[in-house]
């Protein structure tokens, strides 16, 4: 079976928006006057299972006192921050590749069917546990 080198190129045009899409989650983006903004978005992982449904959020270097997280309207909130580590008045960034200050990331969810049962800072990472009800 040939293959057709349009459908190649789209397949690429496609992963290369993906990736853009991905980056454009992960690293900084400019501060919107007034107000507020999160700088950056942390990846997730969600599983679900008949009774639960459990999200990893990658938070590496973030304390847990700066992590906030609000369920409203049908949507969940992770919202904090990560500092930008002190290494001496004499340092230069060779390279930044790891996102600081604010972040915050919006999950849809039917909040209504379930319940937070458990959330704790593990290895870097949120992990929230919800229970389904009903």
């Amino acid at each position: 079976m040939t293959r057709d080198p349009r459908n190649l190129m789209w397949a690429e045009a496609c992963a290369l928006l993906d990736r853009a899409e991905q980056l454009h989650r992960q690293f900084f983006e400019p501060a919107r006057e007034g107000g507020r903004h999160a700088r950056w978005e942390p990846p997730i992982d969600m599983f679900e299972t008949e009774r639960q449904l459990r999200i990893i959020v990658a938070l590496p270097g973030v304390v847990p006192e700066a992590v906030q997280v609000q369920t409203e309207g049908g949507i969940l909130t992770i919202v904090g921050s990560r500092a930008m580590p002190s290494c001496g008045e004499n340092t230069k960034i060779v390279r930044l590749e790891i996102p600081y200050g604010s972040f915050e990331r919006r999950i849809a969810l039917q909040l209504n069917r379930l319940r937070l049962d458990q959330r704790e800072l593990v290895n870097g990472c949120l992990v929230l546990t919800f229970v389904k009800l009903g």
